[in-house]
């Protein structure tokens, strides 16, 4: 987008907006958080990444609001602050705008501040500039001259302090230096870890400068919150399904150990792939890649989990309660993970686990387990592996609904914050799932259209 605005009024197109400040503070990022787009420019610790303007366009039901322009990075506003100082002929006393318009109509503008010029270019080609300062920076003298040549074009500049979450932002120190510099209106933004209130904040900012452009800049900020608590719960859905597929998957196996193990392999591969497809359905939601994911405790490799989803130390790892005795003797054998009616999948692992739980699990489960070792069994998945499913999922939607599509480090995740998924009860629509292998997708000859699935989904996305 490189057209000039054009003489009807601003209210008859988009309201634009150009990015403007030194190399490398982080223009680039910013405009790819608001876009919420991760492909936008080139994001580099390289000084001078974008050399040229690009623009990317903000739309609500079609209309285009917003045009945000990305322009390269001022690298020499002392020399340029000093040319301009010069430019009065004798006699002459010229504002900002004029002495502007004649270093954009003079050689140097194409040749030693060739940079310089592009951005004051879009700058007056712009109804406003979003002027993005790097907090983390001391106020040097160049950086006060930036903002004195960008003062002269005459647009109202709302300066952005980016990278504010970093410990070491200098944010009472530029507020000081904008105050007196007379910018008294400014925002605190992250592009990286953008506060939850953050858009909101940066809009009704500029609303302050540009009345007229009001409506349509809170038109945008309610239509992105609007599509921030959709995301989220369409979030939740997605997990909500993948727990009620697991819940639900049911598979027989005749009583014999070799039989018996490779139903486990396969059945522990399906739940395995199936949550990966949870996982790059929520990394798509929010416009990520695999690329862009990994956890701190249950590492993401190249997109998939690290950590083996059967392990009981997973699941200690995360607080996940494994039982008593009976997981604990099972955990020695072939695991806690594919129990149905309490049967570990192999008459040896389960007389083990038995033995290691004592008497009291012999009366809990022994009746009903032994009674099981002859003939057919059905597998299922644990309920401590759906505690750690709906962990390891929630914490990736917690991670992704906070993170900024500008950020270039892969997103860190830990398990979600929730004692009820870790000790307490699980939600009574997985308890009925135990009950209808229709309702799992990974199951032969499924039904995941009954009308009785779907309230069972629906709770449990709300109770997510």
């Amino acid at each position: 987008m490189t057209d000039q605005p054009n003489a009807t009024d601003r209210t008859s197109r988009p309201l634009r907006l150009a990015l403007v400040g030194h190399t490398n503070v982080g223009k680039t990022s910013l405009l790819r958080t608001l876009t919420r787009d991760t492909g936008f420019g080139e994001v580099s610790h390289r000084p001078g990444t974008t050399r040229h303007v690009e623009g990317a366009r903000l739309s609500v039901d079609g209309e285009a609001l917003v045009e945000l322009y990305d322009t390269p990075g001022l690298e020499d506003a002392i020399a340029l602050l000093d040319y301009l100082e010069r430019l009065d002929r004798p006699g002459e006393r010229l504002d900002g705008p004029a002495r502007i318009a004649r270093f954009l109509d003079g050689s140097e503008a194409r040749q030693r501040f060739e940079q310089e010029a592009k951005v004051l270019r879009q700058l007056l080609a712009s109804d406003a500039g979003l002027c993005v300062l790097d907090a983390r920076e001391p106020v040097l003298a160049k950086y006060r001259d930036e903002l004195a040549i960008l003062g002269m074009c005459g647009k109202p500049l709302l300066p952005v302090l980016n990278f504010v979450a970093h410990g070491g932002a200098r944010e009472a120190e530029w507020a000081e230096v904008l105050a007196r510099l007379g910018l008294l209106a400014r925002v605190a933004f992250d592009s990286v870890a953008p506060p939850a209130d953050g858009e909101r904040r940066l809009y009704e900012s500029l609303a302050l400068l540009l009345e007229k452009a009001r409506p349509a800049l809170l038109r945008l900020v309610e239509s992105h919150e609007a599509q921030a608590v959709e995301r989220l719960a369409a979030g939740h859905r997605l997990i909500a399904e993948l727990l009620l597929d697991v819940a639900a998957c049911r598979h027989g196996v005749a009583a014999q150990p070799a039989l018996e193990q490779a139903a486990v392999r396969a059945l522990r591969d399906q739940v395995r792939q199936r949550e990966q497809r949870c996982v790059e359905a929520l990394l798509g939601l929010y416009a990520f890649s695999r690329e862009d994911a990994q956890t701190a405790e249950l590492p993401l490799l190249d997109g998939r989990w690290g950590d083996d989803l059967f392990h009981p130390e997973t699941l200690r790892q995360l607080g996940v309660k494994i039982g008593g005795g009976m997981a604990a003797g099972a955990a020695a054998g072939v695991g806690i993970d594919l129990m149905v009616g309490g049967i570990t999948l192999g008459a040896a692992a389960l007389l083990g686990a038995l033995a290691g739980g004592g008497a009291q699990t012999a009366r809990h489960y022994g009746n009903r387990l032994l009674g099981k070792l002859k003939g057919e069994r059905e597998l299922t998945v644990d309920d401590a592996v759906l505690r750690l499913l709906a962990l390891r999922q929630l914490g990736l939607l917690q991670a992704l609904a906070a993170r900024g599509h500008a950020a270039t480090e892969a997103i860190r995740v830990a398990a979600a914050d929730g004692l009820d998924w870790r000790a307490g009860k699980l939600p009574e629509a997985l308890n009925r799932a135990r009950a209808h292998p229709l309702w799992s997708s990974l199951n032969p000859h499924h039904l995941l259209d009954q009308p009785e699935r779907q309230r069972a989904l629906a709770e449990l996305s709300e109770a997510l």
